[in-house]
């Protein structure tokens, strides 16, 4: 994640723009829906933002030789949806590329649709579908984050090989071999990102409880469910 500027050549990075803005622009629509329904959730909105500014700009060294970093997008893919994620992800992409040089402006949508867009909706879907099996709440909260993570880089690698693929087998090899870039150090990060959003989970569980039964990230008979289990 974090392609740096220019890295990506025509028509790639504009391909990804393309596909990034339509899902920014209903965000927007949605971040203004819900700030409008219930400015209660305004403070957990910026707490969310924060958490994908303070851990995406973690690079960690990879001994591969590239970098690895959290994406700290789980609490506002579970708590407000893939929608509003993608805007909170544009937020922060765009301020760390003028600010942090970390990515840049054309390769803003590649960035956004990585980070932002797919890892987000996957980490939300599998924790809706999750939750209507019944799974633990905060089993399915590690899954969900697990993936937001570990999706993320899966499509970079994606954007990379497209962008540029092997000369010998092209885009399959080339795939392959970015993944494996990453891997080595994403793999115990997306575990460990899994693990943090646990406990802040279980914190927002026992500080804010009505506010996750308001945004429909539990029911209310689940919550109860939940917070009993912390009691016990």
């Amino acid at each position: 994640m974090h392609i740096m500027e220019g890295f990506l050549p025509s028509p790639w990075w504009q391909i990804w723009w393309i596909l990034a803005l339509p899902c920014l622009i209903y965000g927007l629509y949605k971040l203004k829906k819900i700030m409008e329904e219930n400015r209660e959730v305004l403070p957990l909105l910026g707490v969310a933002g924060g958490f994908i500014f303070v851990l995406s700009a973690l690079k960690l060294p990879s001994v591969t030789g590239s970098c690895s970093h959290p994406t700290g997008t789980a609490l506002s893919a579970i708590t407000f949806g893939p929608w509003i994620s993608a805007v909170l992800g544009c937020i922060v992409l765009l301020f760390q590329s003028l600010f942090l040089a970390h990515g840049g402006l054309t390769t803003l949508g590649a960035n956004m649709f990585s980070m932002a867009i797919v890892g987000p909706f996957i980490g939300y879907y599998v924790y809706k579908g999750l939750d209507k099996l019944n799974v633990n709440f905060f089993i399915n909260v590690f899954i969900a984050a697990f993936l937001c993570d570990l999706v993320t880089y899966c499509v970079t690698a994606l954007e990379l090989a497209l962008a540029f693929p092997a000369t010998s087998g092209g885009l399959i090899p080339s795939f392959a071999a970015f993944l494996g870039v990453f891997a080595v150090t994403q793999i115990p990060l997306a575990i460990i990102e899994g693990l943090v959003f646990v406990v802040i989970f279980k914190y927002i569980v026992i500080l804010k409880p009505e506010l996750l039964v308001k945004l429909k990230v539990l029911t209310a008979e689940k919550m109860e469910k939940v917070k009993g289990g912390l009691e016990e």
